[in-house]
């Protein structure tokens, strides 16, 4: 069966957006598959830059059938905002689907994500306060509103009331906020339902027969596998799966229609908000990376935390998802590093590991062993083939290649389409 995943290595941000337009153009169909409008992907066509949340990337294709799969946590208004700014930049949404089975941000959703965190203090996650956790929260608890409950407002309505009872008393008691009314709420997504109702529909019917039928389907993650609520650095995670294994569950399709999991891993590292870093370097070589590489927040507007390449985060990424192939991104912002780290190990109280630690204690606290190589100080922007990369270059990809395990296939020096090199 043709389908292929394609998701982040590291704490998201890797370049997703890029690898996905690249490669969609000989797929029927884009399929993101967890997260929601937290996530954020830049895809730069044609000298005009497009920032994509809740959409997927395929958007950008009129023969490209893209789906809002299951796994998602959808905020109507949002994402009609999202919609008619791609309409009005001359991009249709008429193939765009979302799955009846997603489940929608609420208002108060928002507005406990956001007073949760500023309560938390020092100890806060770093969410987006775009209501995430606590629509996946929800879903969990069995409580939540789905797509499909826009069909029937009688429903949307029950359930509306019962939520509030708990939410309100919430609000109104822990947190000292006004109560929201349910005749308000209803009012304000029975508009969103008149514009997303035809919309909704059997999403992963539709996969599934589009994947019979030999049609390639690309399923988009979001954020990156150290995020990941099972296997990424708890607490401070996103509340879906990004691996690979989120795809399946998140779309609805099994595990055998899948034939290809591609890896986007950045030629350093990055991550946004708080929590565990191992390779973090606060210092002028970090703000080096952060002022070449533009790393700020697509849909947070956070600069970006950088450091050296963590070859044991790849590694745990590449077993945890079954890696095919790795796209190696941003290759060309370390082209003026005179020298240039690469984690191989970590370690703890005296003790060795070239794997991810089993306890959070370890990792929090774990110091890098680092392998250092030589830097190529050339402009590679305009490279195209792989021996013409200098020699110092692709001794880098080709040991990072060997610490993790997986082929690196594709390598991108730059943010356009043309500057991508096929090994």
């Amino acid at each position: 069966m043709p389908g292929i995943i394609c998701l982040g290595t590291q704490w998201g941000d890797e370049g997703k957006g890029k690898v996905t337009d690249m490669l969609a153009d000989k797929m029927k169909m884009v399929v993101r598959y967890q997260g929601g409008n937290n996530a954020g992907h830049t895809v730069i066509v044609d000298n005009v830059t497009l920032k994509l949340h809740s959409i997927p990337s395929g958007i950008l294709y009129p023969h490209i059938v893209n789906v809002i799969g299951d796994g998602l946590v959808v905020d109507p208004k949002d994402l009609i905002k999202e919609m008619n700014s791609l309409v009005s930049q001359g991009i249709s949404t008429e193939k765009l689907f979302i799955s009846g089975n997603c489940h929608l941000i609420m208002p108060y959703h928002k507005i406990l994500d956001s007073v949760r965190e500023r309560k938390l203090g020092k100890y806060k996650i770093g969410t987006t306060g775009k209501g995430i956790g606590p629509t996946y929260a929800d879903k969990a608890a069995r409580i939540g509103i789905r797509a499909q409950d826009l069909f029937d407002i009688k429903i949307l309505e029950q359930k509306l009331e019962q939520a509030l009872k708990e939410k309100n008393q919430v609000m109104t008691k822990l947190y000292n906020l006004k109560p929201l009314k349910a005749k308000e709420l209803i009012a304000e997504y029975s508009v969103y339902a008149k514009y997303l109702k035809k919309r909704i529909v059997d999403t992963s019917k539709m996969i599934n027969d589009a994947l019979d039928r030999g049609d390639k389907v690309f399923f988009e993650g979001a954020q990156g596998t150290m995020l990941d609520i099972d296997h990424g650095s708890y607490p401070y995670v996103t509340s879906s799966s990004p691996v690979a294994g989120g795809a399946c569950a998140g779309s609805g399709v099994g595990p055998l229609k899948i034939n290809k999991v591609i890896g986007v891993t950045k030629a350093y590292t990055t991550r946004v908000g708080e929590g565990p870093f191992p390779t973090e370097q606060i210092n002028r070589f970090g703000q080096k990376m952060q002022e070449i590489g533009g790393e700020v927040g697509t849909t947070t507007g956070r600069a970006r935390r950088c450091g050296w390449f963590d070859a044991i985060v790849v590694k745990h990424a590449a077993s945890v998802n079954s890696l095919s192939v790795i796209f190696l991104t941003k290759l060309d912002v370390l082209s003026s590093f005179k020298k240039i780290k690469i984690a191989s190990a970590y370690n703890y109280r005296g003790k060795r590991y070239d794997y991810f630690p089993p306890h959070q204690t370890i990792f929090n606290k774990a110091k890098p062993e680092y392998m250092e190589l030589d830097g190529w100080n050339s402009d590679i922007s305009g490279i195209t083939k792989y021996e013409k990369l200098p020699r110092q270059a692709r001794k880098y990809v080709e040991t990072i290649e060997k610490l993790v395990g997986v082929p690196i296939k594709y390598i991108s020096v730059g943010p356009s389409r043309r500057q991508t090199i096929k090994r």
